[in-house]
């Protein structure tokens, strides 16, 4: 169940990444998180404060946000 932040998420076991889309929006990649933790997050019923105190911080990440590629903007 998703929670007040997170509107969902997913996990990419072959490459070992948490997916994290939160209600904003903005969708980020939580980096070599082990399957045993998102199994863990699965699991729990406040995935929030879970996320909060077991991933945010803890692991490696990056925005992977779709939006406009900067040379679309100028035709490049």
């Amino acid at each position: 169940m998703p929670s007040a932040v997170i509107k969902s998420y997913n996990y990419l076991a072959e490459r070992q990444i948490l997916e994290i889309t939160y209600h904003s929006g903005k969708i980020y990649h939580y980096l070599q998180v082990p399957e045993n933790v998102f199994k863990e997050m699965r699991s729990t019923m406040v995935k929030g404060i879970w996320f909060n105190r077991h991933i945010k911080g803890k692991y490696p990440f990056e925005e992977v946000t779709p939006g406009l590629n900067q040379t679309q903007l100028f035709g490049n």
